[in-house]
């Protein structure tokens, strides 16, 4: 491997609150939702583009309206696909944690410190890029082996060798990266193994929950986490590497101290999704953490400061 240069009459209001205390590898968190019923007397001013005087846009259909946190799908069982947003600029940068739920936990847990990384500071995203997080994407798999939903600690997982093989895959045990439209098939490879890829792409909720945000906000950039191997891999549908790409794998390891390899050949995968990202010609890299426990948060934090660095540029 080489190394690579709102009709709105708002009867409900609700009000959130939510604050996330990690440390180390061990997380906290706390949510408090209260409604008040209230009667609309008058008409709502509505804005021209259809907002509630914030500039705000209709809102996407089956996706709720984006601030701070955003609901983009539920899994195969009902468990909310969360994004968190940070930053108002116009370059998106995408950041994917859990892909493969209680096999990987740690890929989630590093998703959740770089929320609580941005919350606490701001100014860490520049101005003209907006960061997005999604740290759980097989919800249901998380669950089987945490049994919590939404952020966890490093203390709540459990369970063997074979339960946390068996939580790598969603409810219908389908391999969710084995379910992306870039050289699908609906037996797919994993190690030595076959495993499902689904009945055809996107057949997952939670897939299609990725592909629907993608192609609603096409953001500039990718970075999905898996485990294990240590290293930063760039994508491509097997129709060459964009350039955007390679510079987008050496950035980041170069930061993190990571290896850069031109693409991930240890065996061959269908159905991927930084591939399918590829074939969408956005640049996407895989970062393989070096096991499945430790989030290696600050080789991490550097890589990922220098990926919002330099796609501000």
């Amino acid at each position: 491997m080489n190394k690579i240069l709102i009709v709105l009459g708002v009867l409900i209001v609700v009000g959130g609150g939510a604050f996330l205390v990690i440390k180390g590898t061990s997380s906290t968190y706390k949510a408090d939702e209260k409604a008040a019923e209230v009667v609309v007397e008058e008409p709502i001013e509505v804005e021209p583009d259809g907002g509630i005087g914030d500039g705000a846009g209709p809102l996407p259909e089956d996706e709720e309206e984006q601030g701070p946190v955003s609901i983009i799908g539920k899994s195969v069982e009902g468990r909310d696909v969360t994004a968190y947003h940070f930053g108002t600029g116009d370059k998106e940068v995408l950041f994917v944690g859990g892909l493969h739920g209680g096999y990987t936990p740690n890929t989630s847990l590093l998703a959740f410190e770089l929320v609580d990384y941005l919350e606490s500071n701001p100014s860490a995203v520049p101005d003209d890029v907006r960061v997005t997080v999604i740290p759980v994407v097989n919800a249901d798999g998380l669950y089987d082996i945490t049994g919590k939903e939404g952020l966890f600690s490093k203390n709540d997982v459990t369970g063997d060798d074979a339960q946390r093989i068996a939580a790598r895959f969603n409810a219908n045990e389908v391999d969710l990266n084995r379910n992306f439209n870039c050289l699908w098939e609906e037996e797919g490879t994993w190690q030595s193994k076959s495993v499902s890829g689904g009945s055809k792409p996107f057949s997952e909720p939670e897939a299609k929950a990725i592909s629907t945000y993608i192609e609603g906000n096409t953001p500039t950039a990718v970075v999905v986490y898996y485990a294990a191997a240590g290293g930063v891999y760039a994508s491509n549908c097997k129709n060459g590497m964009m350039p955007e790409t390679l510079e987008l794998t050496n950035v980041y390891a170069d930061a993190s101290d990571y290896s850069a390899n031109e693409e991930f050949d240890f065996y061959e995968i269908t159905g991927d999704m930084v591939n399918w990202l590829a074939s969408k010609k956005i640049p996407a890299i895989s970062v393989l953490l070096t096991d499945r426990e430790n989030t290696e948060w600050s080789k991490n934090l550097k890589g990922i400061e220098a990926v919002l660095n330099h796609v501000a540029e």
